[in-house]
């Protein structure tokens, strides 16, 4: 199989590694010439370009069986309410847009942020879409939307990724958020902290496209209900000898409980 990754971060070579061992055909593509390289290390083919770009995706697409979105807007444009605007539409959006538009089969990565704070017991994938205006869940639902709107269109939602060797840990994200966001984050201090592993996630996808799987699906470990983000960062602020950080809660997350009922009844299982 031929199989194209747009947005070759730790999720994406994480799923290029899987696929290339598999021995397919994978082609991963980076905004970044100097990740080139790396890339090539895994990827039998690499290619330079903005997922917006259409002419360069039409072409980098052209034979691909499956095309898989796992783009992420930049951290360091991330930070305000502000900022996110413009990053996320170009990033989450526009990819997804163009990706569609010349491709009949696209998996797209989304956040259970497009679900806001979630309504109901439980959140599944009948639960509707968040209205919150923040710029997160917008682009989130609004690359979902593009992809979901073609016959075989796929939206994968996940929570937060860790694990990786290259990921910054919990404890140097609040060391970060304390010098150079005085200690104030955008996110909701009683949303409940889902985290996938990487290798979780990137078999999560591995699964959708190579079991044909269409539509959407939550990718999120539901073993265990996980601590709210004030109680697992307040434990580290104390670790740290730092002050509790501040919420503002401009970008929502579920405050109730996520079931990955939906993908795991086609035999799906956490292994991380």
């Amino acid at each position: 199989m031929r199989y194209v990754i747009i947005g070759c971060g730790n999720v994406g070579m994480e799923l290029a590694r899987r696929w290339s061992a598999a021995g397919h055909h994978v082609t991963g593509t980076t905004t970044s010439p100097s990740r080139v390289d790396e890339l090539k290390q895994i990827c039998a083919e690499v290619a330079v370009l903005r997922g917006s770009d259409k002419e360069a995706v039409a072409a980098a697409t052209k034979d691909a069986d499956a095309v898989v979105l796992t783009v992420s807007p930049r951290l360091n444009r991330s930070f305000d309410a502000e900022s996110r605007i413009a990053e996320y539409a170009d990033t989450l959006t526009a990819t997804a847009a163009t990706a569609a538009s010349v491709h009949p089969r696209v998996i797209f990565v989304s956040s259970v942020s497009s679900y806001g704070a979630g309504t109901g017991l439980v959140i599944d994938e009948s639960t509707p879409t968040t209205d919150d205006a923040d710029a997160s869940p917008r682009n989130f639902i609004a690359g979902e939307d593009a992809v979901l709107a073609t016959p075989r269109g796929a939206a994968i939602r996940i929570p937060d990724v860790h694990g990786h060797p290259r990921d910054i840990d919990y404890p140097a994200r609040v060391r970060m958020a304390h010098e150079l966001l005085g200690g104030s984050v955008p996110f909701d201090g009683d949303a409940l902290l889902y985290r996938i592993d990487y290798r979780d996630a990137a078999a999560a996808i591995d699964f959708v496209v190579s079991n044909d799987l269409v539509g959407v699906y939550n990718a999120v470990p539901d073993a265990e209900v996980p601590p709210t983000n004030r109680e697992f960062f307040a434990e580290i602020c104390a670790a740290e000898g730092l002050p509790e950080l501040t919420y503002r809660a401009e970008i929502r997350t579920p405050l109730v409980p996520i079931s990955s009922a939906k993908l795991r009844s086609e035999g799906f299982t956490f292994s991380h």
